[in-house]
């Protein structure tokens, strides 16, 4: 099992303007896991006080 935290970057991910490298971090493990056949992944968006967060959540098949 593997578990990311923080990829939801208070909503900046959708933002294709962002600069942010954590955005960039966030989005390249995410095409990681997309590309790779052995794994199922689920991302799932958390509001909290921080404001909006969020993990991924991936297995291997």
């Amino acid at each position: 099992m593997i578990v990311i935290d923080n990829v939801v970057r208070n909503g900046a991910v959708v933002d294709g303007g962002s600069t942010d490298p954590r955005v960039y971090g966030v989005r390249s493990v995410s095409d990681a896991i997309a590309a790779n056949p052995d794994l199922d992944a689920t991302a799932l968006q958390t509001v909290g006080e921080k404001g909006w967060d969020g993990l991924i959540i991936a297995r291997r098949r």
